[in-house]
């Protein structure tokens, strides 16, 4: 089986989560990890699994993200199995009440993603889920990784047992 894990990044935070995620799934699916802007949304064709990345940018995901979401064809989702996630400064680490006010009005990324996936067809596996990074740039949490790692293969393991 295929899996594409597709990702942005700006300081390479959301990219080092893309690639942990993708060396879980090797030997389990045949995964080929990318940059989105690297792609064409034609390029999901046969994919049997599709991860997909962002970094929580202004309450978004980025523009690239979002594009290729919308460009993938109904078609395409239907015949896909489709986890989310994103890169966010966690809550606890942000002493600013309108920032925490702001989150919780306005939310992340990896919610939002996941749900037009599985809109258009898709099969949303495990509710998305976000990483966390120290500061604005990075560097991710310790242990984040490996947490992704784990979170995309019991995912995947759910859906092939």
């Amino acid at each position: 089986m295929k899996a594409l894990v597709i990702y942005d990044s700006y300081f390479g935070n959301t990219e080092e989560v893309a690639i942990a995620i993708g060396n879980a799934l090797r030997g389990v699916l045949d995964v080929e990890v990318r940059r989105v802007t690297d792609l064409d949304p034609k390029h999901v064709k046969g994919i049997d699994f599709l991860v997909i990345g962002s970094p929580t940018r202004a309450f978004h995901a980025t523009k690239n993200t979002r594009n290729f979401l919308k460009g993938i064809a109904k078609k395409e989702y239907a015949h896909m199995k489709v986890i989310a996630f994103d890169t966010r400064i966690s809550m606890e680490d942000v002493d600013s009440k309108i920032l925490n006010r702001m989150v919780k009005t306005f939310g992340y990324v990896a919610e939002p993603m996941g749900m037009m996936m599985e809109k258009r067809g898709a099969k949303l596996l495990v509710n998305p889920i976000g990483f966390y990074v120290i500061d604005t740039e990075g560097p991710l949490k310790e242990g984040e990784k490996e947490r992704a790692a784990l979170w995309a293969k019991e995912a995947i393991q759910e859906e092939l047992t």
